[in-house]
């Protein structure tokens, strides 16, 4: 019989030539384990997935109570279905007024898709501006906003129309105009770094679209759900979207993403045609049973209130004189080296070594990912920084 391993080597489709071929049996908390039983300390949450942990024992309770009642019955919008119902309600009270209407995906890149098409009906128009460096999806239509013309090449043609600014420079707001159907952009770049917005950008960018018509979407798929210490990114910086996008985070593990509107916008869909955008799976009542208790371990165990402190001690802990720089809001961070010569084996180090699974970033590869789950305590935060220290002394001449 051939193991996991060759069976993943021989039958499933693979995305690059070098995989971590790492096999996992089970998962809890902060930690993976291998079929040996090593614990591998996840320090990047499954990129951005885990933010309550792996399998919480309220996720998992809302899964099997969900289990047992039904699984999909219908596509998108036809039967009330009470598990999408009281994630939507739950959803909008943590949100402004005017974001009070919430369609379910089944991932972040498939709500991007559907933003931009709500964008283009709602005003009309054909332009989409987004951002350099910015990565909001693999499919045709985020790939086509994505700002990596790396990433793009390969697949054109891609969507027409579409207009790249520099995050975080006002003078290209002037790039948005009356022809601008919406400016999508991150509200805190993700695979470019962790970027962060100077003060004063996002409500200009709000304040433009506004003058000319456009609507604004931010794209939280990695930076939402308590990851940067606020329920939403976007509480930090002044600045509310049309259209929110969420993801990752929001289904404790379980495949979930959403974009939130207003009812007038999002009546966009109801006609001319009907069904303006649909989808079978998207709502899936055992993922939103799980994000419906993703989100009460958030708010219920308080975790946002431990976000700043917990970033505070990652950031002490890690210190070497080979990082240049530590970027970061609330538990998103990235850890700066020289090249991605130099990171590579400090991260392949730590995985082999200290048993610690770290990434980079796609459009920084000089920078070490750091995104634990939202429940990390002190002393695995310690663990983490001390093996990761042991890493960079080991392979850093």
């Amino acid at each position: 019989m051939l193991t996991p391993r060759q069976l993943f080597l021989r039958h499933q489709a693979q995305t690059s030539e070098f995989p971590l071929l790492l096999e996992i049996e089970r998962a809890e908390g902060v930690f993976m384990y291998t079929p040996e039983g090593r614990p591998i300390l996840d320090l990047i949450s499954g990129i951005g997935v885990s933010n309550v942990g792996h399998r919480h024992p309220r996720v998992l309770t809302a899964i099997r109570e969900q289990l047992d009642k039904y699984l999909h019955l219908m596509v998108y919008g036809e039967l009330v279905q009470a598990p999408p119902a009281r994630l939507a309600a739950a959803l909008a009270a943590t949100l402004p007024e005017s974001l009070s209407t919430v369609y379910f995906t089944n991932s972040g890149t498939e709500a991007i898709e559907g933003a931009l098409k709500l964008a283009k009906r709602h005003t009309g128009r054909t332009e989409l501006i987004s951002a350099l460096d910015a990565y909001h999806g693999s499919t045709h239509g985020a790939l086509s906003i994505t700002g990596s013309e790396n990433f793009k090449n390969s697949f054109r043609p891609l969507l027409p129309d579409v207009r790249h600014l520099r995050y975080g420079v006002r003078e290209d707001l002037a790039l948005i105009t009356e022809r601008t159907a919406a400016v999508v952009l991150e509200t805190v770049q993700g695979e470019a770094g962790v970027r962060i917005a100077p003060p004063g950008y996002l409500p200009a960018v709000r304040r433009r679209c506004t003058e000319m018509g456009a609507l604004l979407i931010l794209d939280e798929i990695q930076c939402g759900f308590g990851r940067t210490g606020t329920q939403w990114a976007f509480e930090q910086f002044g600045a509310v979207p049309d259209i929110l996008v969420c993801a990752k985070g929001m289904g404790g593990g379980m495949p979930i993403g959403a974009f939130i509107s207003s009812p007038e916008i999002m009546a966009g869909f109801q006609t001319d045609p009907i069904l303006g955008h649909c989808t079978t799976f998207g709502g899936h009542p055992v993922s939103c049973a799980a994000a419906l208790a993703t989100l009460q371990v958030i708010q219920d165990e308080n975790l946002l209130a431990g976000v700043a402190a917990k970033a505070a001690r990652l950031r002490a802990g890690l210190r070497h004189p080979a990082i240049r720089a530590v970027r970061g809001i609330g538990l998103l961070l990235a850890v700066e080296f020289d090249s991605f010569a130099q990171l590579k084996p400090i991260i392949d180090r730590a995985l082999a070594n200290e048993g610690i699974l770290t990434d980079w970033f796609l459009f920084c590869d000089n920078s070490l990912r750091i995104a634990p789950p939202l429940t990390i305590s002190f002393d695995e935060i310690d663990q983490a920084c001390a093996g990761l220290r042991r890493a960079i002394g080991e392979m850093v001449n």
